[in-house]
């Protein structure tokens, strides 16, 4: 880096205080970058790579962008995996007294972006971090800056890592912050399963002295009793590390973050990231975006909080019955009262982002347009109360209780701020007239120029004689009086040349200049006091974002409420009884997602229970709606604990506190696992986790390995499931062998998946009906896949000779007693895979002593064991 001039030299010493972001340092209307900065810009931006100093023969490399267009680049340089460090002129021009001074006023980070053309309005934008204790407790925070949400938890016990997992794939961070210590190793199994930017901070931002006294600072107040948090240490370190975080890079008032929360990983339903993932929750595999996922349905609100508020509810379904039932009732009112509904929807429409409005206002980073959209919405409330004093359910009426209009703040925006508002806030045209006496002052000078031109041409031209006399106005020279040439004999001495034209003369005047420079320093003077007055207002408005944003939280819950109502009634949903007993009972359930895309669903029924349907073993080939079925279970379950109506016919869910799956697997070859060890992965996480209260869906376990052992896994699974567990699990297997468990475990039940043949072809009823089925159908599905046809009759042949293979003795697996007494079944009762019988050949070959026996006997021997095999 030269510093052959002072600006270089001033950009050098920020660039060294931010070695770690790509620094936009604002000259005028660009942001400019220098060097490594500049190279690697002008690669991600695509933007020309310039130099300066070219003369001196020490060129540095330079690129810059618009100021005004600076968003859509931070966006990508975000993106791209770069923090941006923003560095702004921090005095005006024309007061400096040499350099202007230039400082960082904002550091940009993938977890702090505010304005961007990537970030979804739906969707948080969350940082997080979490800290390992001495005491083997794991704290725990999230943050939003754009919405000022701040959470902290922790996670002790056993299998801390999972449940950290858990969170971290629920969360969905942007950016993750570590301590400095902390081993890449022991957190990888965490960090690899996100697409989160990763960010080491020094160990102190985490320590719980610092944390402690942050937070004290931050929220003024004397203790953290009034949190829930004074023996949390470990959630107090988390989340100190954040706060530090966020006051380093925005460098200005978080004063938006008024609330932490405590939050117990335990008070909701815990989703793991393989339940996420399979259910489709959030997004569709096949997609990998929302688009055919269970959001991707539900999601019918209007306003951001809401899109926002149901992915929340969505990943965290409820295990308070009286919680759900509340949200049943205003779902179940709202689904009723079409009238009320519709008109909660049409005023919902003309709502903004509150919270992230409410963030951009604190952050210092709004402009008038967004004070206007804050109007906009606030003039909303008075309708949106009207229509919530109709209703009568108890949590509606509870939401309507807590009601505020927030009618100064939009009383105050109206009085100031113009309607149809530039976007900048530096050039004026923001404040109405008659807001403030100095402005409307300035403004009529301004205004008033024309009229004061116009007399002083006409009192001059009296005066001087010269009707051919005009004032003119040029930004080189100002106000002017041009003379053509004839008449400059009688020009009044008074006149004081300033320009010569080919056929005339300017000319300026000492009331003509004083005239010009009140005008001038009235508009100039006008654009600083607008931004001085919009700055006013903007701190006004600061005092009560904590009233906006509870305005805004209780917006998005009824926005969801009524999204809840709209797709129960667009696709004929009803109402599931929530009971405290363990049974699930769906008549005529539904998928919410694959009946919108198959014309002709086909649903069906579902009984489960923990006495005698605990265990459905489900059989029939591929293609037959086996895993839909599994899914479209899990789906209504879960839609059912969010409060949410649900597709089907009748349904009582008893409470689950979780819903595990393991449908489908896929290698990792990048971590040197295969199909079989991911299945068994999230195989071993179930088991170990699961309760009598859990749901567990299980998709052809075992089917990554070969046949035997396959099937002598996935008997055991369900053995232990039944005999350890107790949860109420759906099972389907393309081993026929596990229907013979019914025949002694009396909670597990066969069912199938009809099929009908004809003419060698099958016809998938869809229709799950008791009972297992003898045959995959294996090859007409190959059929129906296009194989070949000369594959496909000699898969025929192969099959009928492995059919007609009994097993029996001759090394086939039968399925006959155990060797082992299982808990609470007599030994006369047990079924083991695999134990043979004794071979008659191998018997004789064991009686043979070898020591004992001559050469002749040995022959004699050898003979009648020739005769055993064959006879074999």
């Amino acid at each position: 880096m030269t510093e052959s001039t002072p600006m270089m030299k001033q950009y050098a010493d920020i660039k060294a205080r931010h070695r770690d972001a790509i620094l936009f340092y604002r000259m005028g209307d660009f942001y400019e970058m220098f060097n490594e900065d500049a190279k690697l810009a002008s690669k991600i931006l695509e933007i020309t790579l310039t130099s300066r100093n070219k003369e001196k023969g020490n060129p540095v490399p330079m690129c810059g962008i618009p100021h005004h267009a600076a968003d859509s680049y931070i966006a990508r340089l975000i993106n791209a995996g770069y923090k941006v460090a923003i560095c702004e002129q921090v005095e005006d021009p024309k007061t400096a007294k040499g350099i202007v001074k230039r400082d960082v006023v904002r550091i940009v980070t993938p977890g702090t972006i505010l304005n961007s053309p990537s970030l979804n309005s739906k969707d948080n934008q969350f940082l997080a971090s979490f800290v390992f204790s001495e005491e083997k407790v794991i704290g725990f925070a999230v943050a939003d800056i754009s919405t000022g949400e701040f959470l902290v938890a922790e996670l002790n016990g056993e299998n801390t890592l999972d449940r950290l997992k858990e969170e971290m794939y629920r969360w969905n961070p942007k950016e993750i912050l570590l301590p400095e210590h902390i081993d890449e190793k022991r957190v990888s199994g965490i960090l690899d399963s996100l697409n989160s930017s990763i960010n080491r901070c020094d160990d102190w931002f985490f320590s719980y002295d610092h944390a402690y006294r942050l937070f004290l600072d931050h929220f003024k107040v004397l203790s953290l009793d009034g949190f829930g948090l004074e023996s949390k240490k470990a959630a107090i370190c988390a989340g100190g590390g954040i706060l530090k975080y966020l006051q380093d890079t925005q460098k200005t008032s978080l004063s938006h973050i008024n609330k932490l929360t405590y939050f117990n990983t335990e008070d909701h339903m815990i989703i793991d990231p393989f339940t996420q993932r399979n259910l489709e929750l959030l997004k569709s595999v096949g997609e990998d975006s929302k688009k055919g996922s269970l959001l991707d349905i539900l999601d019918r609100t209007i306003t951001p909080m809401g899109g926002r508020r149901l992915r929340n509810w969505i990943t965290r379904p409820l295990l308070t019955i009286e919680s759900i039932r509340k949200r049943q009732d205003a779902v179940e009112e709202l689904l009723s009262s079409i009238m009320i509904r519709d008109g909660i929807r049409e005023i919902l429409k003309d709502v903004y982002d509150l919270e992230r409005l409410a963030g951009k206002i604190s952050l210092s980073a709004a402009n008038a347009r967004d004070l206007i959209a804050l109007k906009r919405s606030v003039q909303t409330l008075p309708a949106l109360q009207k229509s919530l004093k109709e209703t009568s359910s108890p949590l509606l009426k509870e939401l309507s209780g807590n009601w505020d209009n927030l009618q100064d703040i939009d009383n105050l925006i109206e009085q100031s701020i113009k309607e149809e508002p530039p976007f900048t806030i530096t050039e004026g045209g923001m404040i109405k007239d008659n807001f403030d006496e100095k402005l409307d002052e300035l403004r009529k000078i301004s205004r008033s120029g024309k009229d004061w031109i116009a007399a002083l041409e006409k009192e001059e031209r009296k005066k001087t004689g010269i009707n051919s006399l005009k004032i003119g106005y040029n930004k080189v020279f100002g106000y002017y009086i041009e003379v053509t040439r004839k008449n400059v004999p009688s020009v009044p001495p008074e006149y004081i040349r300033k320009q010569t034209l080919a056929n005339a003369e300017r000319y300026i005047t000492p009331d003509l200049k004083e005239y010009e420079i009140k005008v001038l320093n009235a508009q100039e003077e006008t654009c600083n006091l607008e931004y001085r007055i919009f700055q006013t207002i903007k701190e006004s408005i600061v005092k009560e974002v904590e009233r906006i944003q509870k305005v805004a939280d209780i917006i998005s819950i009824i926005d969801v409420l009524a999204s809840f109502a709209e797709t129960a009634s667009h696709f004929h949903y009803i109402k599931p009884e929530i009971s405290e007993n363990d049974s699930i009972k769906i008549i005529e359930g539904r998928h919410p997602v694959l009946e919108q895309i198959e014309a002709s669903f086909v649903p069906n029924d579902t009984t489960l229970d923990c006495t005698e349907n605990q265990i459905l073993i489900i059989t029939g080939p591929n293609m037959a709606g086996k895993s839909t079925y599994l899914r479209q279970v899990a789906l209504i379950v879960l839609m059912a604990q969010t409060g949410s109506f649900v597709p089907a016919k009748e349904a009582e869910i008893g409470m689950v506190d979780r819903i595990f799956t393991r449908v489908g697997a896929h290698d990792i070859l990048t971590k040197g696992q295969s199909t079989f060890m991911v299945e068994m992965s999230e195989t071993a996480n179930i088991l170990n986790n699961a309760t009598e209260k859990s749901l567990i869906i299980l998709d052809e376990i075992g089917r990554g390995t070969s046949t035997f052992d396959g099937i002598s896994i996935a008997w055991s699974v369900v053995e232990y499931i039944n005999d350890r567990l107790g949860a109420k699990t759906l099972f389907a297997t393309h081993y026929h062998e596990l229907a013979d468990l019914s025949l002694i475990l009396k909670k597990v039940k066969n069912y199938n998946f009809a099929v009908r043949e004809w003419n060698n072809e099958i016809i998938f009823l869809r229709r799950i009906v008791p009972g297992s089925s003898d045959r995959s159908y294996g090859i007409q599905v190959a059929r129906l896949a296009g194989v070949p046809k000369d594959i496909l009759e000699r898969a025929k042949e192969v099959l009928s000779n492995l059919e007609n293979t009994e097993l029996d003795s001759k090394g086939k697996p039968a399925i006959s007693h155990s060797r082992k007494k299982r808990a609470g079944i007599e030994e006369n009762e047990q079924i083991s895979l695999f134990e043979q019988k004794k071979d008659v050949l191998m018997e004789e070959i064991e009686k043979i002593d070898i020591n004992n026996t001559t050469p002749i006997e040995a022959l004699q021997i050898l003979h009648e064991i020739l005769l055993l095999a064959k006879e074999k």
